[in-house]
């Protein structure tokens, strides 16, 4: 990959509404050259999606969100892949990664309610041939989310008095 696109994924990581023209006079670049790169970018999977942070408890949103520790065992000539499939394919689950560590894959999961939660781990989850065990861990309060701090932060400077 070539120091440009290197250039480009790292300021759309921080902003991805910056326009083509914006990019070019950061990097000293044509518009052209820059927008050729970011379809290469896209056309070879790099780019899969632009995204937008939420602060959803500012909203009326209502949705509950769990992360979720699955043990499982690996497939014979598949590892850890197959079954990772069989769980991204489901419409809540959100993210999915493969850990090292005490467990094999955390998955994060949305639902409208805590059962609903509960609903997907025991009857959908958990049943696929190869998870061994499963730990949910409901989320409360996000404080800071892919780099971005989540809530207000209070003004802790002492007044100037004159």
């Amino acid at each position: 990959m070539t120091m440009l696109k290197d250039e480009i994924l790292e300021i759309l990581r921080d902003d991805s509404r910056i326009s083509s023209t914006e990019m070019a006079l950061m990097l000293g670049k044509e518009v052209a050259a820059i927008n050729t790169a970011i379809k290469e970018l896209e056309d070879d999977n790099i780019i899969v999606k632009y995204d937008t942070k939420i602060n959803w408890d500012k909203t009326n949103d209502t949705k509950v969100e769990a992360l979720i520790e699955v043990k499982v065992i690996p497939q014979r000539d598949r590892g850890f892949d197959s079954i990772a499939r069989r769980i991204y394919r489901f419409e809540e689950v959100k993210s999915v990664y493969l850990m090292s560590g005490a467990y094999d894959l955390k998955v994060l999961i949305q639902g409208d309610t805590m059962r609903q939660v509960a609903f997907f781990v025991a009857e959908k989850l958990s049943t696929i041939e190869g998870v061994l065990s499963t730990t949910t861990h409901f989320v409360l309060k996000k404080y800071k989310d892919d780099g971005v701090i989540m809530e207000d932060e209070p003004d802790d400077r002492l007044k100037v008095t004159p």
